[in-house]
């Protein structure tokens, strides 16, 4: 099996990381994965980006995360995938298949609500999943998964969320058919690597990862 990382932060690009990209590749190669997608927070959680940044720098440091694990994970051999988390009123969605150059000539779309976000994601050939939808906090407007159309997947296992809050998730998603995921959340070296999802086949893209989720052939890696 082939063991895939989901749901990766590094610093300083996403505020709350406490590991560089590098470390993170060190430590995950070190840990036995095959591959991970680097999910900072975008500009619209919680970044490290200033915001009074114009657009391109804005993209440019936030890409720095991605390009930096990419660069050490092509020197060590570990996979590394482009990815971001991208935030409305507090909620969280992971997003996949799409490119630095995408995020670039979409300028002020952090400002999209939930439903033309989806929509220009899709669109565009990416993947959406709402993590850690059941995730209650004093940031966050309306707790809660969004409309089950507008998602393509939900992160039923989340390593830093309570059990209560992952059961409902997986509950959420078996409800209404949509297809499942698990991720650490990583932020810090210092945590076990507990989660992410594995394939029987090496992925050679960000799309093979999309795919086994898509067809339920991706094993949930939970404690």
């Amino acid at each position: 099996m082939f063991l895939y990382e989901t749901h990766l932060h590094t610093a300083p690009v996403s505020a709350c990381a406490a590991a560089s990209p590098v470390e993170q590749v060190r430590a995950y190669k070190a840990g036995g994965y095959t591959g991970i997608i680097v999910t900072d927070h975008f500009i619209n959680g919680n970044s490290g980006c200033p915001r009074d940044w114009p657009w391109a720098e804005k993209m440019a440091f936030f890409c720095s995360g991605y390009e930096l694990a990419k660069k050490e994970g092509d020197l060590c051999g570990l996979d590394v995938f482009f990815g971001f988390e991208f935030s409305v009123s507090g909620q969280e969605f992971l997003t996949y298949g799409l490119s630095p150059d995408f995020l670039l000539a979409n300028t002020d779309m952090d400002k999209l609500s939930v439903a033309r976000f989806s929509a220009l994601v899709r669109a565009n050939g990416g993947y959406l999943a709402q993590a850690h939808p059941f995730r209650e906090a004093f940031w966050i407007r309306n707790p809660g998964p969004v409309e089950p159309r507008l998602m393509d997947g939900v992160e039923v296992y989340n390593a830093g969320m309570p059990d209560e809050v992952n059961r409902k998730a997986l509950e959420f998603a078996r409800l209404h058919g949509l297809p499942m995921q698990a991720g650490s959340d990583c932020h810090d070296t210092g945590i076990p690597f507990v989660s992410g999802i594995a394939l029987r086949d090496k992925a050679n893209s960000i799309f093979d990862i999309i795919d086994a989720i898509k067809a339920n052939t991706a094993e949930l890696i939970r404690p």
